[in-house]
């Protein structure tokens, strides 16, 4: 399976400082779980959170999810002593958070490498000098694997408005989608805070989804069914998807390049989408196998 193809529809903040959350976490049906040290956490709380953070990841049981560890940034009292916990862990990956730089992404790329860590490079692109930067930082290292949209701190830097549409961000959207695709990277929509607004979050779920992104975070479990709905082939999405690999393939054994289905003209790149969509399919088929809950 590609990269482009694990499922990352959901991505689950939860504050490190909670031993509670961080149990709950190993239940609840997300794709991905951020062990958040540094927003979710208040200073006096700091010291805590790395501590439980640390256990949590080493006892495990986290099952099919992936586990990525947000820290606080290494200008801070804390992000040094964040980073060193987190790269001697057995995690998928580490968010930095504000990434602004492919400098930055370098040294800690060199740093992984260095140890043989495990944990891949996970860039929190929420400011506008990330938003510039963001194809120099997409490219910056191998370990870099997944850009994550921090669109709360980048509305409030760009004093912009939080609107329905999100119009204010979708320049920055576009450009941080362009450098994740351009480069092969995972790509995952920013939080939506109002846990009330039902209508709003699915309506962003869904624009997320149109604009191409792999998936979005969240800041609380209700938010789950909303994400997955959106970020899921249905089934007749998997059903057209088999009919224009199997369409092509036909077709191909008849030295044919080219084939019509349902009026509609299919070429090598609506297989491709096809194939994406099926493996994404597969790779959800196969999670909910009472062996991988």
């Amino acid at each position: 399976m590609t990269p482009l193809a694990a499922p990352r529809r959901s991505a689950l903040y939860m504050p490190g400082s909670n031993a509670r959350a961080l149990e709950k976490a190993k239940s609840l049906d997300c794709d991905v779980v951020i062990l958040d040290l540094e927003d979710a956490v208040a200073p006096e709380a700091k010291e805590l959170a790395r501590r439980q953070v640390t256990s949590a990841v080493i006892a495990g049981g986290f099952g099919h999810r992936e586990v990525v560890v947000r820290i606080n940034s290494l200008e801070t009292p804390w992000g040094v002593d964040d980073w060193d916990a987190c790269a001697a862990l057995d995690c998928a990956g580490i968010l930095l958070p504000k990434v602004e730089s492919p400098e930055l992404v370098r040294e800690h790329g060199g740093k992984l490498d260095a140890s043989q860590a495990k944990a891949r490079l996970w860039c929190m692109i929420e400011t506008p000098k990330g938003v510039l930067a963001v194809e120099r930082i997409a490219a910056a290292h191998p370990r870099v694997e997944c850009l994550v949209l921090g669109t709360s701190d980048l509305t409030k830097d760009l004093r912009a408005l939080h609107t329905s549409l999100r119009l204010p961000m979708l320049t920055s959207l576009g450009l941080a989608l362009l450098a994740a695709r351009a480069y092969g990277l995972t790509i995952l929509d920013g939080v939506h805070l109002d846990l009330e607004d039902e209508v709003g979050l699915c309506a962003a779920c869904l624009q997320g989804r149109e604009l191409g992104f792999n998936g979005k975070t969240l800041i609380h479990p209700k938010q789950l069914a909303a994400c997955h709905a959106a970020f899921s082939p249905s089934a007749a999405d998997v059903q057209q998807a088999a009919r224009i690999v199997a369409a092509h393939a036909a077709a191909a054994t008849q030295g044919q390049g080219l084939v019509v289905l349902d009026g509609r003209l299919i070429e090598s790149l609506h297989v491709a989408e096809a194939k994406r969509t099926l493996a994404l399919a597969s790779a959800l088929q196969e999670r909910s196998s009472p062996s991988n809950c």
